[in-house]
């Protein structure tokens, strides 16, 4: 059974060498914040959050999101921002090492968070728990 609302928590490897572009590409989502609210809606996007650290000498990006199953895809997007995000993503993250994620398995969301949220029922988007890692890497061309 698909639920109508995904929550995730998703990490990806950052190429050796891209820190300082990394450094940029945060800058550049947070110097233009309006805009990149803005392309939320269309990806029916509840909320996101990306997090950065190091791990040994390797930086990663991790991505935490709430979006309904609803949403359109970044690669759509008539935004500017998201185009600039799909360059950042080609030239900076690793797909070798693929998208490493966790399993929602306790979701604790106030009535009144998941109303204005229009998440009629946030423990429905658990999923079963697999005990293995889970990694997703890009097909390749």
């Amino acid at each position: 059974m698909r639920c109508p609302v995904r929550v995730e928590l998703s990490r990806f490897k950052v190429k050796a060498g891209k820190t300082e572009r990394v450094d940029a590409w945060l800058q550049m989502l947070n110097e233009r914040l309006p805009e990149t609210l803005a392309t939320l809606e269309r990806e029916a996007m509840k909320f996101e959050v990306i997090f950065r650290e190091r791990i040994g000498s390797d930086d990663y990006l991790t991505w935490v999101s709430v979006q309904g199953e609803e949403g359109a895809a970044v690669d759509t997007s008539p935004h500017e921002v998201d185009r600039l995000h799909l360059d950042f993503w080609r030239e900076c993250i690793d797909d070798a090492y693929g998208r490493h994620d966790a399993q929602p398995q306790v979701i604790l969301v106030p009535p009144v968070v998941a109303a204005a949220m229009d998440w009629p029922a946030p423990a429905d988007s658990r999923v079963p728990y697999q005990p293995r890692e889970i990694v997703i890497r890009p097909e390749s061309s």
